[in-house]
């Protein structure tokens, strides 16, 4: 998973996105965080972005973000998927998989 390190985070505008949101201090966070990477490793193609939503609170504001975790999907810079139940593993490979090409 590759963190956003940038001061200003503009969203991609090409491809297929992944764009993982959280705050550190959110349990449910860290165990979707473990969910994702187990899934990052299937697709070795891809790549999950995440971001801080604690350093980044104008943007969660300005993409709407209700709760946290949230994985956002984006092909060519506009939001096909919105997730904020990570029901398993399986869930989220079969939705990653959805968009792999």
């Amino acid at each position: 998973m590759i963190e956003w390190e940038e001061k200003r985070f503009n969203l991609p505008k090409q491809g297929v996105t992944y764009l993982y949101l959280y705050t550190p201090m959110c349990g449910t966070c860290q165990v979707a965080k473990r969910m994702l990477s187990v899934v990052e490793e299937l697709f070795p193609t891809i790549s999950i972005y995440s971001l801080n939503l604690n350093y980044f609170p104008s943007e969660a504001k300005e993409l709407e973000i209700e709760s946290v975790p949230c994985l956002l999907i984006l092909e060519n810079g506009l939001e096909k998927e919105r997730v904020y139940a990570f029901q398993s593993v399986g869930f989220l490979h079969e939705l990653i998989k959805k968009y792999s090409r």
